[in-house]
């Protein structure tokens, strides 16, 4: 029924990937950052939980193996989606600023182009899902398109509205530089703090549990019910980068975050310090707290719900920078 992969296939290309400082250093911290909230559950839960370095060994376990792909599906696709969804979030957490201590230079990417890489996994999923040849695929396919489909435009709306406010400060309606922007907020205040923002403020901290596949939201790839979803058929090397991707994006999501409301005006290791803990702050409290404490949507309660309140909060964000104006 399955096909097996040589694992050098993927072992040869991850490891000159994996082994660029910035993106080994984002990995680390991810995956101690995971460790941390599988912990953090296990005790709101009432259980040992695992150890802290879990996710390292899991990685290091699947890399071990062997990728299996289904007899029916197309192998070249089916391999090298896990592989382009890496390389997509190795490639945006370059172009995000770490304030004080990394400015990425504005010839690669601005925040544009950071939305469309952020888009990519998403996608990757759901071809994925497709091309596993698998039904419990098809629907998480079905599911990853539509809740994409629901929180794409708060985020936008967002974008917009931080890229208006910088740049009618700088003589121009809109800019979309990741670095002016948080210039801007170094020298007049983090937008956090400001009253007319608080909308856009929400309405991305609602966007990270859908993007980040978090209870509520983590319906294409409920376990319970469509076993992984997209990620059913896959295994080894392949799966391991399908976990590396994910989390690469984390750290991608929090740090955009926080270069877009609070980005703070320390330098040196400080400012690395102080990165450090907002986006572990960032990340238990969108993420441990909200998975501990409530159970999965269903994928219309979760489409309706992005299309109700995030949205309306992305807009009236939008009209208030724009009134301001």
């Amino acid at each position: 029924m399955f096909e097996m992969m040589n694992t050098l296939e993927l072992k040869v290309i991850l490891a000159p990937l994996i082994l660029l400082p910035a993106t080994f250093g984002a990995l680390i911290f991810g995956l101690l950052l995971k460790g941390v909230d599988r912990i953090l559950i296990a005790r709101l839960q009432r259980r040992i939980g695992p150890p802290l370095l879990q996710p390292f060994f899991d990685i290091i376990k699947l890399m071990q193996k062997q990728s299996m792909v289904p007899i029916g599906a197309p192998r070249k696709l089916f391999l090298a989606l896990p592989l382009l969804g890496a390389c997509s979030m190795f490639l945006a957490i370059g172009l995000v600023p770490i304030p004080g201590v990394y400015e990425p230079s504005a010839q690669f990417g601005d925040l544009l182009v950071l939305l469309y890489l952020l888009a990519i996994p998403a996608i990757v999923l759901m071809l994925a899902g497709s091309a596993s040849g698998s039904t419990f695929g098809a629907i998480g396919f079905s599911r990853e398109m539509s809740i994409m489909l629901a929180y794409e435009g708060p985020l936008l709306l967002v974008i917009v509205s931080v890229a208006i406010k910088t740049g009618l400060s700088q003589g121009q309606f809109i800019t979309f530089s990741l670095m002016d922007i948080v210039q801007y907020q170094q020298l007049n205040g983090s937008f956090l703090f400001d009253p007319w923002m608080w909308p856009a403020v929400l309405a991305y901290l609602s966007f990270i549990p859908a993007n980040l596949g978090i209870p509520p939201f983590d319906i294409p790839e409920a376990e319970s019910e469509v076993l992984e979803g997209p990620l059913c058929e896959y295994s080894g090397p392949a799966l391991a980068l399908f976990k590396i991707m994910s989390t690469m994006k984390t750290i991608v999501v929090l740090a955009l975050g926080i270069a877009l409301f609070c980005p703070g005006t320390n330098t040196g290791m400080w400012a690395a310090v102080i990165f450090v803990f907002k986006c572990s702050l960032f990340f238990l409290l969108t993420k441990s707290l909200l998975r501990a404490s409530v159970g999965r949507m269903r994928i219309d309660q979760a489409f309706l719900f992005y299309f109700k309140w995030p949205e309306l909060l992305g807009v009236v964000g939008l009209l208030l920078i724009v009134l301001q104006g």
